[in-house]
């Protein structure tokens, strides 16, 4: 029988060393993995957040722009975040986040245990292991980095202790609210509400499915799966966000495939400073804040930032105001332009009229001194003979046109020339009983004109001025609209009221010098004669004060007669003020543009207070008034009413909208400049005061004649559109009342059985007694 062996069997403590060992390294690797984790948590690789910054990580806020219709005009900021609220996030904005970012949010304190060993196992072919709240901590406390792998190691345990300590500070929702908040969507879009404002024009709050998957699907790389740049990966990238909603429960099958059917609808609304509503407004208002905000420190001492502080300006403006204002200024001169450009076809010196060769070449000199491109060079060293040259040599630009921005090639000098041919408009509305400013247009179009025509540009005024030589005659010497003054020629000898020569005004027709004329009627009808008379009783030095306290800066206005046509410059912020007073009872009131300022807490830190003062009576102001009303129902701005056609221009029946029929009160004066450089309107009704002002840079660059160089052609029908709008606007219920009487007025206004009847002799004596 053959013996068999059996194999000895090894002893138990043999295998001991080798489970102590691996135990061994287990714990130490454990304790390693504690031990770095510490050493994250106490800065050893890098500054870590305090409690308080974790209480309140540091933000850069956009200070943002509110009309007084609630509608967000624009907004200052080094990165353009508004913050919202948790409740303001649509449920299916939350779900898409969730479903494809981090499928187990609501599970996990912070670190996805089973995302990261699988991202591990796979290294990282089968997704990222970075959840919603490391994310979140990379965005707040950790830099970006792409350098070595053990750097790379060493900023992702960061994030992972950050991420657990947000989570003890936070709750779920919170911590979602403030990942949207934060992320950056490009093209200007710092958060979800910006996002919603640029991607889609609208808040957040009122986002669609599908729009909020596109949003959800740029957050893995905004700059990548971007709808403006690519809008058919970003179509791929939105319906892999829907299949994950279906995959976690949030939408059924059928919806997935319904909705990735649907197209893709972007509304892009850029959100730079040089887009979007009231530029011109915004550009001046950011004067005002940084003025405001030196005089009115922090309680710390500190300043406040208007682009990382999360202020909140609510202004008087009124968006729908101040888009009627836009539109109106938008469509006449586009049009106007064509005629003036029509016109300067046969033009040797055009733009320009009026000058020879020489002065044309010194406007041209001065623009390139003053541009940016000699300010640029000549901070580099170079020559004046280099600068020279660099304008005459051709180079690619974009200019502006009234189709949209043109790409070209042309000299700097061209180009110089090229944008001083363009016409220019201003306008502002205000509400003379508050003195809240809502409407603001400062120009045409800010991002190639960025000069502001409402406080910042002053014009010669012309017969725009005449009001004030009339508001003085009546406030101090009681005269009535019905007073009666001769047309003929009129002389103010030299040496009385400061006059250095004779002065002889002539009227706008050479031979409209016959005859008596009553003051509302030479007021309607711009008799330069008859102005010069009333300086002529009053002084020009009575007329000057008065303009003074209606708000106008007279430091540059000489106490001359020959102020009485209105030759010194003036802005249209300062006329539009000055006209408003007349409008409210002779109570000045200075203009307001912002009502409040709140912090990013809702703290108010400014409330206006309205500044006012007496400045006529309320008789000598309703009997101006009552003058202005003359000049729409038969002077210069008949053309408001539907009843006259005469020498209406194909262009303005065309165009604006005429005949504008308007019924209802409304007071106004044109106004025309030598050589038609300016044109004027300013017209009130009860409640709302606008003037308008059209022209070129340059007082050169004009029409060539008065048909469309007048102010009723170039500046009134602005004014015609825009209150057309308003008053279609049945919500802005504006006045088409009369203008209020006072009680007891003493100086009679109904002239049927007045002097105006007189024909022979001045109704007007130097001093009246009633």
């Amino acid at each position: 029988m053959a013996r068999t062996s059996k194999k000895a069997k090894k002893p138990a403590h043999s295998n001991r060393k080798y489970i102590i060992g691996f135990w061994t390294l287990f714990g130490v690797g454990i304790l390693a993995v504690i031990f770095i984790f510490l050493l994250a948590g106490w800065g050893a690789f890098g500054k870590m957040p305090t409690f308080e910054e974790l209480e309140n990580p540091e933000t850069n806020l956009a200070t943002e722009i509110f009309s007084s219709d609630g509608e967000t005009l624009g907004k200052y900021y080094s990165e353009n975040r508004t913050p919202i609220k948790y409740e303001e996030l649509p449920q299916h904005l939350v779900q898409a986040l969730v479903a494809t970012e981090d499928e187990r949010f609501y599970k996990h304190a912070g670190i996805d245990a089973r995302g990261t060993a699988r991202a591990a196992v796979y290294l990282g072919t089968r997704g990222g292991a970075s959840t919603i709240t490391q994310q979140l901590a990379k965005q707040l406390f950790t830099e970006d980095v792409s350098q070595s792998f053990v750097t790379r190691v060493f900023q992702k345990i960061k994030e992972w202790v950050i991420a657990t300590r947000l989570e003890r500070q936070y709750t779920k929702e919170e911590i979602i609210t403030m990942y949207f908040n934060k992320y950056d969507f490009v093209y200007q879009a710092v958060g979800i509400r910006s996002a919603s404002k640029i991607y889609f024009d609208k808040e957040a709050r009122d986002l669609n499915i599908q729009e909020s998957a596109v949003l959800v699907g740029m957050l893995k790389n905004a700059a990548l799966y971007n709808p403006i740049r690519r809008p058919e990966m970003v179509k791929d990238r939105r319906n892999q966000v829907f299949e994950q909603m279906q995959r976690n429960g949030y939408i059924s099958e059928a919806e997935m495939d319904s909705l990735q059917k649907l197209p893709m609808k972007i509304e892009f609304t850029p959100e730079g400073h040089d887009e979007g509503m009231a530029t011109y407004f915004r550009a001046y208002l950011q004067g005002f804040m940084k003025d405001w905000i030196k005089k009115n420190p922090k309680p710390d001492g500190s300043e406040y930032s208007l682009y990382r502080d999360g202020l909140k300006i609510y202004t008087s403006i009124d968006s729908r105001m101040q888009k009627y204002a836009e539109n109106a200024v938008t469509k006449h001169i586009a049009h106007l332009q064509k005629e003036f450009d029509r016109q300067n076809k046969s033009n040797p010196t055009a733009p320009f009229r009026d000058i020879d060769e020489s002065e044309k070449e010194s406007i041209v000199e001065s623009a390139m001194k003053r541009s940016d491109r000699w300010r640029k060079m000549k901070d580099q060293g170079k020559s004046e003979k280099e600068i020279r040259k660099s304008f005459t040599e051709k180079a690619e630009m974009r200019v502006f046109s009234w189709n949209g921005t043109i790409d070209t090639v042309m000299t700097p000098r061209d180009s110089i020339l090229y944008y001083k041919a363009f016409l220019q408009a201003g306008m502002m509305s205000m509400v003379p009983q508050t003195g809240e400013v809502k409407a603001w247009v400062g120009g045409t179009n800010f991002k190639h004109f960025k000069y502001d025509h409402v406080k910042q540009g002053k014009r010669q005024v012309g017969s725009t001025f005449k009001p004030f030589v009339y508001a003085t005659a009546i406030d101090q010497l009681k005269f009535s609209p019905c007073d009666t003054l001769p047309k003929s020629k009129f002389t103010i000898e030299a040496g009385k009221h400061g006059n250095q020569n004779d002065w002889s005004p002539k009227n706008a027709g050479d031979s409209d010098y016959d005859g008596m004329i009553s003051l509302k009627n030479a007021l309607a009808q711009s008799v330069n004669t008859v102005t010069a008379r009333l300086i002529d009783k009053t002084g020009p030095q009575p007329v000057i004060n008065l303009v003074k306290k209606l708000g106008i800066d007279t430091d540059n206005i000489p106490a001359v007669p020959a102020i009485a046509l209105g030759v010194a410059d003036m802005s249209l912020f300062e006329m539009v003020s000055a006209y408003s007073t007349f409008a409210n009872k002779g109570v000045y009131i200075e203009p307001i543009v912002v009502n409040r300022i709140e912090d990013k807490n809702g703290t108010v830190l400014y409330q206006n207070t309205p500044r006012t003062k007496d400045v006529l009576s309320d008789e000598a102001a309703y009997v101006t008034v009552n003058l202005l009303e003359g000049v729409t129902q038969s002077g210069s701005g008949v053309r408001l009413r539907g009843t006259w056609a005469k020498g209406r221009l194909d262009y303005e029946r065309a165009v604006t909208g005429y005949p504008y029929d308007f019924k209802n009160p409304i007071a106004g004066k044109t106004g025309t400049t030598q050589n038609q450089s300016d044109g004027w309107f300013i017209g009130m009704v009860p409640d709302l005061a606008t003037g308008v002002w059209v022209g070129a840079e340059d007082r050169s660059v004009h029409f060539p004649s008065i048909t469309y160089g007048q102010g009723a052609t170039m500046a009134l029908p602005i004014w015609g559109m825009y209150m057309k709008d308003v008053y279609a606007d049945k919500e802005l219920e504006v006045s088409k009342e009369p203008f209020e009487k006072p009680e007891n007025l003493s100086i009679e206004v109904n002239c049927s059985n007045y002097g105006a009847a007189k024909k022979t002799e001045d109704s007007v004596p130097d001093e009246l007694d009633f």
